[in-house]
């Protein structure tokens, strides 16, 4: 269980360092100065209008997008007749190996198939012994459209889904959140702003704040086939430090944890990096950027950053260059979610 939360842990820091692709990469020193002259926050920037139009244009083509057609799997409960063979009508369902059994033909595989291919199949099997056989297949029950939902929800696992079924529903069913015993009182385990939804190797922009509580159609989207749902916990959140430090790595957030702190398990920067420290928080549904006076803060002028769950904290080279670089180059895709649980591996390919 612990392997499995900290590699959810793994995947949501990466979830978070997608959100950020194409963004913050022009206008940087042009960011707003803060009016706090105390903090060692120089500037933030988040999602502007254009980009928060962009994001939720994105969820609606998807949200638009047509179903992909029905085919056979494992699981599926189908109802088989052939024309004018009425003493040949069958229900049967489709074993894991993608099989079902039919008189006359024996063992015959459906797997992957459209309805029409199949009845095609069994045509051409049944000819052997019928002249012109006509089949007709119909699901009755289809075991095999299924999401995953994992994390801080009651009753993780996979659930069947018929169309129509939204991210809500779907939360729902896993019985809501998770709860927690903390400091005399029973909370909710689940951090819905960083929790994340992958579709086909994509990180959807949803606000689950907005889908779960509010019921937002904008955000609470049609579920498909294959989707996995992430829905973050609270108490075991985590910050990843990446850049240009001796041991890009993650751990497990505290209420003492500091930028310092972060660095000094990190084995501290290296000789070439650039004086400001870039910050990502919020999740994916809301991310700001941060841009921190580093040298400040190690010459005692500025205070110390406070972290929050699920930061990630980048410290480039001494030109902004990389940085944009680096940006442009996070893809949100499967293949960045499994890098993210070896960051040094990940860290040598963007150095």
């Amino acid at each position: 269980m612990k392997n499995k939360r900290f590699l959810s842990s793994g995947i949501l820091a990466g979830l978070l360092l997608c959100s950020c692709y194409d963004r913050w990469t022009d206008n940087y020193s042009e960011f707003p100065d803060l009016s706090d002259s105390k903090s060692a926050i120089l500037d933030e920037s988040g999602l502007s209008e254009a980009e928060i139009a962009r994001r939720e244009k994105s969820l609606q083509d998807w949200e638009n997008a047509p179903a992909p057609q029905y085919r056979i799997n494992a699981g599926d409960k189908l109802s088989i007749m052939v024309y004018d063979h009425a003493d040949l009508a069958t229900k049967c369902i489709v074993t894991p190996d993608g099989c079902i059994g039919f008189v006359f033909i024996g063992e015959i595989n459906l797997a992957g198939l459209t309805l029409s291919e199949a009845a095609g199949k069994l045509e051409k099997s049944l000819s052997k012994y019928i002249r012109n056989p006509s089949v007709g297949i119909t699901p009755y029950e289809i075991g095999s459209e299924t999401v995953t939902i994992v994390g801080a929800v009651k009753h993780a696992g996979m659930y069947v889904i018929s169309n129509g079924m939204r991210l809500a529903d779907v939360y729902a069913k896993a019985g809501g959140s998770e709860q927690r015993y903390f400091d005399g009182q029973t909370l909710d385990a689940a951090d819905l702003t960083n929790s994340v939804l992958v579709r086909e190797g994509t990180i959807l922009p949803v606000d689950f704040r907005r889908a779960v509580e509010q019921g937002d159609p904008k955000y609470n989207i049609r579920l498909r086939k294959g989707d996995y749902i992430y829905i973050a916990v609270r108490s075991e959140s985590m910050v990843c430090l990446v850049g240009n430090v001796q041991r890009p790595h993650k751990r497990l957030w505290d209420n003492n944890l500091g930028l310092l702190e972060l660095l000094t398990t990190g084995g501290w920067v290296q000789e070439t990096y650039w004086p400001r420290v870039i910050i990502i928080r919020g999740g994916v549904a809301n991310p700001t950027m941060y841009k921190v006076d580093l040298d400040a803060v190690l010459r005692g002028e500025k205070p110390n950053v406070m972290l929050h769950a699920g930061d990630i904290v980048y410290v480039p080279k001494d030109d902004i260059s990389e940085y944009n670089v680096f940006v442009r180059k996070l893809i949100p895709t499967a293949q960045l979610i499994n890098l993210i649980t070896t960051p040094m591996t990940w860290y040598g390919t963007f150095k």
